[in-house]
């Protein structure tokens, strides 16, 4: 008796397992050849880049570096899934409003389109809203033209995303039923 249920156990432990990682898509953005020189010669590895999402609002950058492509490839997905951010979406599948994010010598500039505008943006920035599930922006990348850290700076744009509810709990206000700020401060 005490077997059949460690195998019930085991198969409700798989099947959360296959749920959490099917809802999470993977988009590859670059395999490179990397070389290290020693003293026998040149060590050949390959690098992954691979942003991961559930087009939902939740949106990861991971590298991963192995001798063949197919780990590389799995050690970056679990890097991205390690790094996941949650990100606030607007009912157009815009973004709340205009940001900038940075990383290295890259900037990012994003601001909310109208709807049916689509993605507007170009190279590894539109991979990562694509993922995040982001519809309706446009984006401008600035500065250096390296993919990883194009990448890495559109994701630290979209971590500096809050919205009406965040600010106002933060500036100590409260929203009434239209969303308009009332101070709590009696004059």
């Amino acid at each position: 008796m005490s077997t059949d249920l460690k195998q019930v156990n085991k198969s409700k432990k798989n099947s959360q397992r296959n749920d959490s990682e099917s809802k999470l898509a993977e988009r590859l953005i670059k395999i490179s050849r990397v070389s290290k020189v020693t003293k026998g010669g040149k060590k050949l590895s390959f690098r992954a880049i691979v942003v991961v999402g559930n087009e939902n609002g939740q949106v990861g950058v991971g590298v991963g570096k192995a001798d063949d492509v197919v780990n590389a490839f799995k050690k970056a997905k679990t890097d991205g899934k390690k790094n996941l951010i949650k990100i606030p979406i607007t009912k157009a599948l815009s973004i709340p409003h205009r940001v900038n994010g940075t990383f290295g010598a890259c900037k990012i500039i994003m601001r909310p389109s109208i709807e049916g505008s689509g993605v507007i943006a170009g190279g590894a920035v539109r991979t990562v809203l694509e993922v995040a599930g982001i519809k309706n922006v446009i984006a401008k990348q600035l500065g250096s033209n390296n993919i990883l850290n194009n990448a890495r700076a559109a994701v630290a744009a979209l971590d500096n995303l809050t919205t009406k509810a965040q600010v106002a709990k933060k500036r100590d206000l409260q929203l009434d039923g239209n969303q308009q700020i009332k101070s709590n401060e009696t004059n």
